[in-house]
């Protein structure tokens, strides 16, 4: 079986055929840069950063782009309430986005357009829909003429009798009740203070909706394979992206739109406007590692709510401790003696995990295959069937699996002087046979986050997760 996706534009799974044989170009929504990003918005740019890994995985060379919504009106009011520039105001909440999804491990887009610097692209891309008759002016702003879009509403299955004659929308976030033509450049308002551009459209800025237009056609082509995001962008966001770019080009936008399901709190979206929402760094200070936090989104089908707990967060950190400690058994396997059944059990796993990630991005199934081959391997290991060639093998198979799922990253390991000190103090009890000073120095030294094994070849020690 080959990559099936869930296509919102179908509302089905479809086998994926990329445009190019071999290649493929994705576009992923990126955050717009007025405060720091949430988990929730962190679903999003893991999702589309494992569905870019599992597309290498299989062959295929991926160029993707995400954008940076760095002018709209939240970036706006939010610099003119701390009376610094725009720019400088955006990029404090740049620099914090690229530090996160470092941590996230979530690896890095070909290109990150920022707004600001595609206001001509935008620019051109209103006038083509001018001279199309699918926008008109009015006020020194421009409006798309949904009306002369037929198709109006296939992404979001809306019907165009929902349309209220003569409604325009101005603002960049609205609800379906609030359907209507939507603004592709703003004209200036005193509100805006000094962000605005002359051009030829008039003075103003760029609406919301005609950045992400123009800036994926212009690094993708008109023509892609892949857009990602949230399902809050389904309306009216993508709607509208597919009414821009296909009234503009007379093409298909895109053939795939995958959306990932919200990140709930207490049964609730969570959203900034809701005030129940966690950053990044909120869940850090708490000392977890960002890689808890990847492996609880990873957890969750993409297109499953996913109720955020510090329990499951907890359990997210276990699971990956689980696998870790498989991993540092491995590397510490002597043994000759090698079991008949390895090679089929490796193959299976590794089919089984495909087959998992071939059906939607199937993740839940997928870390389940895993655990499986740790369980069958963990009792080959314990009955002494397992040779260091097996873990050899076994080793590069979790590390191929890893190249999609990312969660195996560690922290550098350094321990500071006090820790140092204390391992050092507890060896020297030990050595004396003090045996309850050595358990009291160790757990004390367990209480700083690092975990003791003593072996036959001396005390080793790793961080915990």
């Amino acid at each position: 079986m080959g990559l099936r996706l869930f296509n919102t534009l179908t509302r089905q799974k479809e086998d994926f055929v990329s445009i190019e044989p071999g290649k493929i170009r994705m576009y992923t929504c990126g955050p717009t840069v007025y405060d720091f990003a949430h988990i929730g918005n962190f679903r999003a740019y893991v999702f589309a950063d494992l569905l870019k890994r599992y597309l290498r995985y299989k062959g295929y060379e991926v160029k993707q782009v995400m954008n940076l919504t760095d002018i709209d009106d939240k970036t706006i009011r939010g610099s003119q309430q701390e009376k610094i520039s725009l720019s400088e105001y955006t990029a404090r909440y740049k620099d914090a986005f690229f530090q996160d999804i470092k941590a996230l491990n979530i690896e890095r887009a070909d290109v990150y357009p920022e707004a600001t610097a595609h206001i001509v692209d935008m620019v051109n891309l209103v006038k083509k829909l001018l001279e199309k008759s699918h926008a008109y002016q009015l006020g020194g702003s421009s409006y798309f003429k949904i009306s002369t879009f037929p198709s109006y509403g296939k992404l979001s299955k809306m019907k165009m009798e929902d349309l209220k004659a003569g409604a325009r929308i101005s603002k960049d976030e609205y609800e379906k009740e609030e359907i209507g033509d939507f603004a592709l450049w703003k004209a200036w308002d005193e509100k805006d203070g000094e962000v605005f551009w002359e051009t030829e459209v008039g003075k103003g800025r760029p609406g919301w909706h005609i950045e992400c237009s123009a800036m994926s056609m212009k690094y993708l082509g008109k023509h892609f394979d892949i857009h990602t995001g949230g399902v809050d962008l389904i309306f009216p966001h993508h709607e509208n992206e597919i009414a821009q770019s296909e009234g503009a080009t007379g093409e298909k936008f895109v053939n795939y739109w995958l959306h990932n399901e919200h990140l709930l709190v207490e049964g609730r979206k969570m959203a900034k406007s809701f005030g129940n929402y966690f950053t990044l760094r909120d869940i850090l200070s708490k000392g977890y590692n960002p890689i808890a936090i990847r492996y609880l989104l990873l957890a969750t089908h993409y297109r499953q709510q996913l109720n955020f707990t510090f329990e499951g967060l907890d359990g997210a950190k276990n699971a990956l401790q689980r696998l870790h400690d498989f991993i540092d058994r491995l590397k510490g396997i002597r043994s000759q003696k090698s079991h008949p059944e390895v090679a089929e059990i490796l193959k299976e796993a590794q089919s089984g995990f495909e087959e998992s990630l071939d059906d939607d991005l199937n993740t839940s199934s997928a870390l389940g295959k895993i655990f499986d081959l740790v369980k069958e391997i963990n009792r080959f290991i314990d009955e002494g069937d397992f040779s260091s060639q097996d873990a050899e093998k076994t080793l590069a198979l979790m590390q191929r699996f890893d190249s999609v799922l990312g969660i195996l990253k560690r922290e550098e390991l350094k321990l500071d002087e006090k820790i140092t000190e204390l391992i050092q103090k507890r060896n020297q009890a030990r050595k004396e046979k003090k045996w309850e000073e050595a358990d009291k120095v160790r757990k004390e030294i367990e209480s700083l986050g690092i975990i003791l094994e003593d072996t036959p070849e001396g005390t080793k020690w790793k961080k915990r997760i």
